[in-house]
């Protein structure tokens, strides 16, 4: 039996009789396997019901299913490296089978793909693989680059934990600092290190802000009179909400399809964003809902000294923040995506 939302409005009978489920598989850790209730904080209605769609991630026999930033895909290794097949403990058919039984027998017509990675340069051609491998599962695949088959902005999903009926509708929380960021140490790219390099410079500057994240290096852990350190959060609501501007730093702003999380965290807590990153945001979101971090450098930090130096360009913002955290809840979300998907 699976799970449902009956709707007491007859208008929607014939929209609830034909719901689908969605199920979902993901190579990322946490999401491995998948909870029950993935994204269900993203619907206003119990058990992830979106429309006529609900997200199900470890639903036996889905209508549907998205395959989430997948990469574990068969791989025939004997035809370029047949050393390597010897020495695994499966072979390619063996691979093929398990996937089958993960997508749970599905035609390709029913899964999607999405890849949510940053297209970084380091791995463009790991990128341009996955995407070849996942056309032979996939009838839709998707990323955020020139490189997919079907290029757009990822859809949204957030990491701030309020029930969606309260984002939807609760004014702005107290702002009792000025600025905060959520960061992390990893420095796996040139990306990545040129972040952390400009963390290291707004730390030695006289800007104050509060830093959060995981992972950070030991440098960046040493509070001053400008800077506190608190490390990871796990609702990124209590990082953000409390303050007036949030620094919504990308790790890749190089084109026009790369857009995150980082900036639907922020204006959902009602910060206004000062944003480094590419030009997606420009057609998604409202003029003035975000503020443009110029660079990553002296001159990005006398910006955001500026900035924060006073409330009045978040007092200035408020309607542009407004707008722009209904079209997150209502139009960018992942579930409305796939909503819109279903019903072709």
């Amino acid at each position: 039996m699976r799970l449902g939302y009956v709707d007491p409005d007859p208008r929607h009978h014939d929209e609830i009789m034909s719901n689908m489920t969605i199920g979902m598989i993901s190579s990322y850790g946490d999401l491995k396997p998948p909870p029950w209730d993935w994204l269900w904080r993203q619907s206003p209605q119990p058990f992830g019901q979106w429309r006529n769609v609900q997200i199900a991630a470890n639903c036996t026999h889905p209508d549907w299913l998205l395959m989430y930033n997948f990469h574990e895909f068969p791989s025939d290794r004997s035809a370029r490296w047949p050393w390597r097949q010897r020495r695994s403990p499966a072979g390619y058919d063996a691979q093929v089978q398990a996937l089958r039984q993960q997508v749970r027998s599905l035609p390709p017509e029913r899964i999607f793909f999405l890849l949510r990675e940053p297209p970084f340069a380091e791995k463009q051609q790991a990128r341009i693989d996955t995407y070849q491998q996942a056309q032979q599962w996939c009838g839709f695949v998707s990323g955020p680059d020139d490189f997919a088959p079907q290029p757009e902005p990822m859809p949204a999903i957030w990491y701030v934990s309020q029930p969606f009926e309260y984002l939807q509708a609760a004014p702005p929380p107290e702002k009792l600092r000025p600025c905060s960021w959520i960061t992390s140490g990893i420095d796996r790219t040139a990306n990545h290190r040129q972040r952390l390099e400009f963390l290291r410079q707004l730390q030695a500057s006289n800007v104050t802000f509060d830093l959060y994240g995981r992972g950070l290096p030991d440098w960046a852990q040493v509070n001053t009179a400008q800077v506190t350190t608190y490390g990871p959060v796990a609702n990124k609501w209590h990082a953000i909400a409390p303050y007036t501007y949030n620094l919504a730093i990308e790790n890749y702003a190089d084109n026009d399809w790369y857009v995150s999380e980082k900036l639907w965290d922020a204006l959902l807590s009602w910060s206004l964003p000062i944003y480094y990153g590419g030009s997606a945001a420009d057609r998604l979101l409202p003029a003035g809902s975000f503020l443009r971090l110029p660079s990553l450098d002296e001159h990005g930090i006398a910006y955001i000294r500026a900035v924060t130096a006073t409330p009045d360009a978040w007092y200035a913002a408020q309607g542009a923040i407004a707008a722009a955290r209904q079209i997150i809840l209502h139009e960018l979300n992942l579930l409305n995506w796939l909503a819109v998907k279903v019903r072709g």
